[in-house]
């Protein structure tokens, strides 16, 4: 038996993951800032990604076909983003952020900016480079 036999690791990243969710929300929420950590990561894939397709898009932030559908559905709601009809394809809509959801993903950039140095505290490059490369190799072995 290996080390990575022995040890929960899945269990280890998963209560990790969870508990940055709920640190990030909570720094949002503190900051009066009415988005979810889902509907962050959405916003700020809209970003540098503008007339991004709903599909594209889900599979970027790794949500699937309801999930990402829903949280669409709620920031058209909010009036942070539109859907446009695509103009190379009618079965298609692209999407971008309003003046609104601009400005709202700028504010919560800086506390989410914030929450990831805070979340980073005591640790090197190299160990971010460390995580990135073993988390790359996990998801590769079970691709």
């Amino acid at each position: 038996m290996t080390h990575s036999d022995k040890r929960a690791y899945f269990f280890k990243i998963d209560s990790t993951i969870k508990r940055i969710r709920s640190f990030m929300q909570k720094n949002l929420t503190d900051a009066n800032i009415d988005l979810t950590v889902d509907q962050w990561v959405v916003l700020d894939h809209i970003v540098p990604n503008s007339g991004i397709s709903q599909n594209e898009l889900g599979t970027l932030t790794c949500k699937d076909a309801p999930t990402i559908t829903r949280i669409l559905d709620i920031l058209v709601k909010k009036e942070l983003i539109i859907r446009k009809m695509s103009d190379t394809d009618r079965r298609k809509f692209t999407l971008e952020l309003t003046l609104q959801g601009k400005e709202l993903h700028k504010k919560a950039f800086a506390i989410i900016a914030k929450g990831r140095k805070k979340s980073w505290e005591n640790l090197s490059d190299k160990d971010y480079d460390d995580l990135v490369r073993i988390m790359d190799t996990i998801y590769a072995n079970v691709d």
